[in-house]
């Protein structure tokens, strides 16, 4: 009679123990779900707001390597006096603040885009350096005269990087 009763207990155990297991699955998976939603929506606001902030950062970044172009940093930027290592050095200080301005962009832009916007800010300082060593540069106005007929020959380093990203800002799209 004992056996019978603890059969007819398990009997009725069984199915609670059924539903109790189901119950937890169920639960289980909802908060699993609920999770990745949460996560989902908090992925898609911070998304709508790094948006603008990304935009702007290739903005400026954009603005830099059209500052940094040679033939529009000449114009922009005129010597003190005749002497070439002076507008050298006032060429490449400007090239530099320009960049020091816009350091903080870096942590919007991917990392292969900053450091191509890098290469062409060296090469366009390798660009200058190299027309001031020329033994027929002897004075500032010569300096700006060898750096822009070296310009109608080539393009310019901020070129590249500048398509560059423009191709990265569609491809945000």
């Amino acid at each position: 009679m004992d056996t019978f009763k603890i059969v007819e207990l398990l009997f009725y155990a069984i199915p609670s123990l059924i539903t109790g297991l189901i119950a937890y699955y169920f639960f289980k998976e909802h908060t699993k779900n609920e999770d990745g939603r949460r996560r989902f929506l908090l992925q898609k606001d911070m998304q709508v707001n790094a948006m603008p902030l990304r935009l702007q950062a290739y903005e400026r970044m954009a603005i830099f390597l059209e500052r940094i172009t040679p033939s529009k940093l000449l114009i922009r930027v005129h010597p003190t006096s005749s002497n070439k290592e002076d507008y050298e050095t006032l060429l490449i200080a400007n090239i530099e603040q320009e960049f020091e301005h816009n350091l903080s962009q870096q942590i919007y832009i991917s990392d292969e885009c900053w450091n191509i916007i890098s290469a062409a800010k060296n090469a366009t300082i390798q660009l200058i350096r190299k027309a001031s060593l020329l033994e027929k540069t002897d004075t500032a106005n010569k300096l700006r005269e060898v750096v822009l007929t070296e310009m109608m020959e080539k393009r310019a380093p901020s070129d590249a990087a500048l398509s560059y990203i423009k191709q990265e800002v569609s491809d945000m799209w």
